[in-house]
């Protein structure tokens, strides 16, 4: 996209998802080249004013009508009845979809093989600029580069396979409420401890930032190697480690990716059914 180019974008779907990326695009360096149209099923009574240059509608193709880009963020279950209100008015825009468990083959049979679809799944740290959104694609490079534009605005981006999206949905998306509740523990802990509800949220939110950021900023780091330069012998961090383990913190972790990561074919299989 050019620097001077507006971007009209339609976001179908303004539930928390994509309430959270019209935020963050609200926000972001692109805000004063964005027109956006948000579609919800039924409006609220009060909308949001603070908004700038984002109009909500119940109209899924008039939204579609005057965009260049489609973000689809409905639940899988609603993509046939919306695929079959947008596929004919559907011409040059570059869809985008954040449908979970839907393939780009999916997404081609319900909206034709010709559309220009990239698959995005972002989190919904995306409101605050601090996504992680994976993105897969086999249509033009130009529509990839609009999707990388748009969403490297809105936090981080990689572009892998499209047959690696469950795993990305599961490891970013729904990755937010696993860390989410992990500081709500560490949390819950620190108020055991003595300190009060805030206090306690204070010190888990900057301590879970800095060690992510240890890994962020150098490439060459391990968490195994961070954590050995914080455990010293008989000390009290390996002692709490070791108890964490033993009570199968790791195991966990693992076994609740995975579970999570199987669910989302039955989502497919739902939609198909």
């Amino acid at each position: 996209m050019k620097e001077s180019d507006k971007i009209k974008i339609a976001v179908l779907g303004a539930g928390n998802l994509g309430m959270a990326i019209i935020k963050g695009l609200h926000e972001s360096s692109l805000n004063e080249r964005l027109q956006i149209v948000a579609t919800k099923r039924k409006l609220p009574d009060t909308l949001p004013g603070s908004l700038k240059n984002v109009l909500f509608s119940t109209d899924n193709v008039v939204a579609v009508q005057n965009s260049d880009v489609v973000i689809v963020c409905v639940q899988p279950g609603q993509l046939p009845k919306i695929a079959g209100q947008i596929k004919a008015f559907i011409k040059d825009q570059i869809v985008i979809s954040t449908i979970t468990g839907l393939t780009l083959k999916d997404l081609h049979h319900h909206l034709g093989d010709e559309t220009r679809i990239v698959r995005a799944m972002p989190n919904t740290a995306i409101a605050v600029g601090q996504s992680m959104t994976c993105l897969s694609s086999e249509s033009d490079a130009q529509s990839v580069k609009v999707a990388e534009d748009i969403f490297s605005c809105l936090g981080k981006t990689l572009l892998i396979d499209d047959d690696l999206m469950r795993a990305a949905t599961v490891l970013g998306a729904s990755g937010i409420a696993f860390w989410l509740r992990l500081i709500r523990a560490t949390t819950q802990g620190g108020i055991q401890m003595g300190f009060d509800a805030d206090e306690a949220k204070f010190i888990a939110v900057q301590t879970s930032l800095g060690a992510a950021s240890i890994l962020a900023q150098n490439a060459e780091a391990h968490p195994e190697r961070e954590i050995d330069k914080v455990t010293t012998p008989m000390g009290c961090t390996i002692r709490g480690l070791n108890e964490m383990e033993h009570k199968g913190l790791s195991s966990a972790l693992i076994r609740g990716l995975s579970a999570s990561y199987e669910m989302i074919s039955n989502i497919k299989k739902s939609v198909d059914s």
